[in-house]
């Protein structure tokens, strides 16, 4: 099944790309070794490559990175999650900022809200705000449909899925808005697949 967005959704991604093309081309500037970090764990665990494009919209793909509320590393993992997927953090080791090791971690539960949703853009959103609040989307809206329940998410879960969106349409697009006339997306690996 291919994924459709809106000529909203569209627009929004135009504009992003717009407002954020000069970050994201010192973005893609430095993404050969990440990238291939992360294809070759993605591969591993048969997730699809595109999602990579999720740690550009978490951290910029640096690995130093950190937020405010303490989510740190290429993957913007907080401490409990990635201690939970077997990540070390300690006084003297913070293992979310080993590329290798975080993006295997990030795989892991990636693949663990792929099961819980079978839905790509439900795991963005739950990997940005957690699973309950779109378990509660769903409940509410009555539909495991992204673009019918994301009026029910957290406005910061809804806008990272159309972050991601827009992040995958430049890098698939080389930095081409244009390509945005192609309206579906494909993240699996052997052709087009329920988002």
């Amino acid at each position: 099944m291919k994924v459709y967005m809106t000529k909203k959704e569209m627009r929004f991604a135009k504009t992003y790309i717009k407002q954020s093309k000069e970050n994201l081309v010192s973005i893609q500037k430095r993404s050969a070794i990440p990238f291939n970090i992360i294809d070759s764990v993605f591969s591993h665990y048969g997730l699809p490559k595109q999602l990579k494009y999720l740690a550009v919209i978490e951290s910029e793909l640096k690995p130093s990175a950190k937020s405010k509320v303490g989510a740190r590393g290429p993957w913007q993992l907080m401490p409990t999650t990635a201690k939970e997927l077997g990540l070390k953090i300690n006084r003297h080791v913070d293992e979310r900022t080993n590329y290798y090791k975080s993006t295997k971690a990030a795989a892991l539960y990636l693949r663990d809200l792929h099961t819980e949703f079978n839905n790509w853009l439900l795991v963005i959103a739950a990997y940005n705000g957690g699973p309950g609040p779109v378990n509660s989307a769903i409940r509410a809206s009555g539909s495991k449909n992204f673009w019918k329940l994301q009026k029910y998410l957290p406005e910061e879960s809804s806008m990272h899925v159309k972050k991601f969106l827009a992040t995958y349409y430049y890098f698939e697009g080389s930095g081409n808005t244009n390509k945005l006339a192609k309206t579906d997306i494909d993240v699996s690996k052997k052709g087009p697949t329920d988002l």
